[in-house]
């Protein structure tokens, strides 16, 4: 058996681990550390038994004491929506225009909005509401079915296209392609772009303002500025939803795409709607 070593300068026996002549002192842990480390053990253990802690095959052990967070956070959601009830409750009563006027329930209609509008619509419209390809942005004043805070409140509760809502806005763009000949569809779709812009051909334009008039202007409007009863778009200016450039204005003309808003008011209730369609109307865009 080796013999132990002790270092000279301080008298301390050392491990007997030695790194190029470097040796290490056993200096033995103060008693009040060593005594705290067996309390913080004997503290854990019983924790683990108080509380959920061990994980088991179809869950976790519960502790003795029965408690666990969605407990407290369902009492936490419970004192909040009791603060919340007198708002929510004079909402469900109050016209748009009622809570518009009213400065306190206005601001909470906007807060309950705009927390409506990221758990719900964010996924189409953008977390800022500025949409994109297919999905309006609702930043802006182009507004298809109407920007008031009633046209809104309709469009979310109903929704668009929507087949299991029997008011729902509904409207179809017929597909062209076997109604114009391909040299009216270029006709028309370059005049649509004059309105806005410079064509490919300046000279299709005047043929396609006849095209125009003879098949779209019924519901696009004489001056392409569309009309919001049968949610036709607004052609001349230059904000496009499902199609830009003179090739996708030719491609939508022959095939028409049409999109799909679900409505609101059966899964979020009238209430909800209310707060979001006043959340949207002052993006800056609503009328």
């Amino acid at each position: 058996m080796s013999e132990k070593h002790i270092d000279k300068i301080s008298g301390v026996e050392t491990t007997g681990h030695e790194w190029d002549g470097i040796r290490e002192l056993n200096n033995p842990m103060p008693r009040w550390w060593v005594w705290t480390f067996y309390l913080t053990i004997l503290w854990a253990i019983g924790y683990t038994i108080a509380y959920p802690a061990w994980p088991l095959i179809n869950g976790a052990t519960q502790g003795l004491l029965g408690w666990n967070s969605r407990g407290d956070i369902a009492a936490d959601i419970a004192d909040a929506k009791q603060l919340q009830s007198v708002f929510v409750d004079k909402i469900a009563n109050a016209s748009l225009a009622e809570i518009q006027t009213d400065p306190a329930l206005s601001q909470f209609a906007l807060s309950g909005g705009a927390a409506a509008f990221k758990v719900n619509c964010i996924q189409c419209h953008g977390s800022g509401a500025e949409g994109g390809q297919g999905y309006p942005n609702l930043n802006d004043d182009d507004w298809m079915w109407g920007g008031s805070v009633e046209d809104i409140y309709t469009t979310v509760k109903h929704g668009i296209r929507f087949a299991d809502d029997a008011d729902t806005r509904a409207s179809e763009m017929p597909a062209f392609v076997d109604i114009l000949k391909s040299d009216e569809i270029r006709e028309v779709a370059a005049y649509v772009v004059s309105l806005t812009g410079k064509p490919s051909n300046p000279a299709l334009v005047e043929p396609g303002k006849q095209v125009f008039a003879d098949n779209c202007a019924s519901c696009h409007g004489e001056d392409a500025k569309g009309n919001r009863e049968f949610g036709a778009p607004n052609l001349a200016d230059a904000i496009w939803l499902k199609a830009h450039g003179e090739e996708g204005i030719a491609a939508q003309i022959r095939s028409p795409k049409h999109g799909v808003m679900p409505a609101w008011g059966e899964r979020l209730g009238d209430t909800t709607v209310k707060q979001l369609a006043i959340f949207v109307h002052s993006l800056g865009g609503g009328e």
